[in-house]
C-alpha cells in the first residue's frame, strides 16, 4: 500500500519516541540551489498512512543518511555530492527547523573518479549523545565530533578524524552496544575496518580489515549497508554486485570472523533491517524490485525463508517499534 509519495527518498529514520518518519529527498537541485532535502511525515498508526508535516532544505546535494538523536530533538543529515553534514532541530509538534550546524568537510582520496572531494555518507550518534560520527567516502576519513544536544551544535573532537586505507571510501558506520568498538564498511574496496573506541576522548584507532567478498569472486562490487545484530554478537555487510549479505561474529576485541556470504535472492541490495527480536533480517534488492526475509539463527548466519514481496527500486527499510 503506497504510503505517500516523495522526491527520491533513499534514507529513512523513526523517531525514538513519537510517530513520526524523517526522510532525505536526495536531490541537487531544490528550490533552485544545489542540495536536497529533509522531510517529516506523521505516521497514523491504524493505517500506516503518513501526513507530510514540513521539509527544510539541506544546504548541501544529494543527501543520503540521516540519524535522529536520542533526545528526539534532532536529526542529524549527511549531505554526499554537498560533502556535508547539517543539524536540525525538531519542534515539539515534529515540524523541522531550519538548520543549526552546517560543516563542511574538506579533503580527497586516490579515486578520481568517486573521491574528488568530500563525500559524507553517513552520520551516527552514541546513545549518550555525546559524539557524532562521519563516514566520508570521499576523504577516506571518519570524521569525529563532539555534539552539544542542546544547541543541536558539532564540535571537531581531538583528534578530529580516523583514517581507513587508502582509496577505500568508507560508507556506513555502526558501533557495538557498549560503544567500545565500532566498524565501517568500505564501499570502494569491498571490506569493513573494525575500529577501537575510547569512550570518553571518542577516538577511534582501526584494527582490522576485512573482504566482504569470497576469494574466487572476479566481478565488480562496492558495499551498502553496515549493521550490528541486536544482540551485539554478529554484523551484516551487504554486496551490490556479488549480491549478498556478508555475516561476520565480534570478539571480544570487536574483531570480526566471516562466518558466511549469503545471497540475497536479487540484484543491488543496498539497505536491510534486522529486527529488534533478531530473528529476522529483511534485505531490499533495489534493482530486482524484492524485499526478501532471511531467518537469522543462533550463530548468525542467514536462511531464506522464501518469502518476498515486490516493490519498486526498494532502497530503506524501518520498522515502527514504538507505541
Amino acid at each position: 500500500v503506497l504510503a505517500t509519495t516523495a522526491d527520491n527518498p533513499t534514507f529513512l529514520g523513526i523517531h525514538p519516541s513519537l510517530p513520526l518518519l524523517f526522510s532525505v529527498s536526495e536531490l541537487d537541485d531544490f528550490q533552485g540551489k544545489s542540495q536536497g532535502a529533509i522531510n517529516v511525515y506523521r505516521i497514523h498508526g491504524d493505517s500506516g498512512e503518513l501526513e507530510f508535516i514540513n521539509q527544510q532544505p539541506t544546504a548541501g546535494a544529494a543527501p543520503c543518511h540521516l540519524s535522529i538523536d536520542n533526545s528526539g530533538k534532532f536529526v542529524l543529515v549527511a549531505n554526499y555530492t554537498g560533502g556535508s553534514t547539517v543539524v536540525f532541530p525538531i519542534a515539539a509538534d515534529g515540524s523541522i527547523g531550519k538548520h543549526s550546524c552546517l560543516i563542511q568537510h574538506e579533503g580527497s582520496g586516490p579515486n578520481p573518479l568517486r573521491q574528488e572531494k568530500a563525500h559524507a555518507h553517513s552520520v551516527n550518534l552514541t546513545t549518550d549523545n555525546k559524539f557524532a560520527y562521519v563516514a566520508d567516502l570521499g576523504t577516506d576519513k571518519i570524521w569525529v565530533f563532539e555534539f552539544d544536544s542542546e544547541q543541536g551544535k558539532l564540535i571537531p573532537a581531538t583528534p578530529a578524524f580516523a583514517s581507513v586505507a587508502c582509496g577505500s571510501g568508507p560508507r556506513h558506520f555502526d558501533l557495538s552496544n557498549d560503544e567500545r568498538f565500532a566498524w565501517s564498511n568500505n564501499e570502494l574496496t569491498s571490506s569493513v575496518t573494525c575500529f577501537t573506541r575510547d569512550t570518553t576522548s571518542g577516538q577511534l584507532t582501526p584494527v582490522q580489515e576485512l573482504s566482504t567478498l569470497p576469494t574466487e569472486f572476479k566481478g565488480q562490487n562496492s558495499t551498502a549497508e553496515c549493521r550490528l545484530h541486536p544482540n551485539g554478537r554478529f554484523v551484516y555487510i551487504s554486496n551490490r554486485g556479488h549480491d549478498s549479505i556478508a555475516v561476520y561474529s565480534v570478539a571480544n576485541n570487536g574483531q570480526l570472523t566471516l562466518i558466511e556470504i549469503e545471497k540475497t535472492g536479487g540484484k543491488e541490495p543496498r539497505n536491510f533491517y534486522i529486527l529488534p527480536n533478531g530473528k529476522w533480517l529483511i534485505a531490499e534488492n533495489q534493482n530486482s524490485d524484492s524485499i526478501v526475509v532471511f531467518a537469522v539463527a543462533a550463530d548468525g548466519s542467514l536462511t531464506p525463508t522464501q518469502h518476498s514481496i515486490t516493490v519498486g527500486r526498494p532502497v530503506c527499510i524501518r520498522q515502527l517499534v514504538h507505541n
